[in-house]
């Protein structure tokens, strides 16, 4: 029997075993592959504070401190989580485990756009993360991809920052708000409607992009140095459905600002809740956060 089961082996996962093993509660994290903490493909970390370096040297930092203070790493697929009266069922592809309360962190995947090359070149001029990867593009020309709300913030956000952005939509116009639209064209960015990116290029990184204009049928290719798909993120939150934990319409888990959910005893830390900002920092904010709320909820 543990006191906390932490779902999830991402930045809010971490700091949240190791925010519950500091408070004396035993506590055990489930960590895999599938899906993998997206930090781990980030190539170069500046802006987290106190600290430079790769995505994975991060993770495994966190990782090896949460052990360190006691909480238990399982590397094992959580399949299913049940509640029998007041116990937590944990059910892996190895084993069954019971926990008094749950910290869900399963986190979000960015939605990739199936593109020829788009895996080869993570890293290496292919990103999901424009507030991430963006200030290693500085007064290069870069293509963000995508016509929604994050696409326009992202192209925006690149275009104040120093680089030259073109924005690429799928569709004959994007669907965002009108001062979004005003923001876009006071700032003369290139928009290239009905665009669909078939093709990344390049030797060791991202030297060009080659796409397909749906009204001339022809081809059409960018000369840029990185691509920042901007398709929506998709969060892992299927897990939490058996509990009756509530999600919104885009499948986000509804917390409040002590990440508790609506099921007494269930928590949720990190990119898999309803958070306005999906960075490294906040989620490891979720995490403490969820932390103490499960400490607080086990001494009462």
């Amino acid at each position: 029997m543990y006191d906390v089961a932490i779902i999830g082996g991402g930045p809010a996962g971490l700091t949240a075993a190791l925010y519950s093993s500091r408070y004396g509660l035993k506590t055990v994290f489930f960590e895999t592959v599938n899906p993998i903490s997206q930090l781990s493909y980030a190539s170069k970390i500046e802006n987290y504070p106190g600290f430079e370096g790769s995505g994975m040297e991060l993770l495994e930092k966190m990782r090896d401190q949460a052990i360190k203070a006691g909480a238990e790493q399982k590397f094992e697929k959580v399949e299913k989580l049940s509640k029998v009266e007041n116990v937590f069922m944990v059910l892996t592809e190895l084993n069954k485990y019971r926990a008094k309360s749950l910290i869900i962190a399963t986190g979000g995947k960015h939605r990739e756009a199936g593109i020829e090359g788009e895996k080869t070149f993570v890293g290496r001029g292919v990103s999901y993360c424009a507030t991430c990867d963006g200030q290693f593009f500085k007064n290069d020309h870069v293509l963000v991809y995508g016509g929604g709300r994050e696409a326009a913030e992202d192209a925006i956000y690149l275009n104040d920052i120093g680089c030259k952005v073109t924005l690429v939509s799928r569709s004959s116009n994007l669907r965002i708000e009108d001062a979004l639209k005003r923001e876009i064209k006071k700032r003369e960015i290139k928009v290239v409607f009905n665009t669909i990116i078939k093709q990344i290029l390049g030797s060791d990184k991202v030297e060009k992009v080659v796409g397909f204009d749906r009204i001339s049928k022809t081809r059409v290719e960018f000369d840029v140095s990185a691509i920042f798909i901007a398709l929506g993120m998709r969060p892992e939150t299927e897990l939490v459905k058996d509990l009756g934990v509530e999600r919104n319409s885009l499948g986000y888990i509804k917390v409040n600002k002590q990440q508790e959910t609506n099921v007494p005893g269930v928590f949720a830390a990190g990119d898999c809740c309803n958070n306005p900002l999906k960075q490294v920092v906040t989620a490891c904010g979720d995490g403490a956060v969820a932390a103490y709320s499960a400490f607080i909820y086990l001494s009462k």
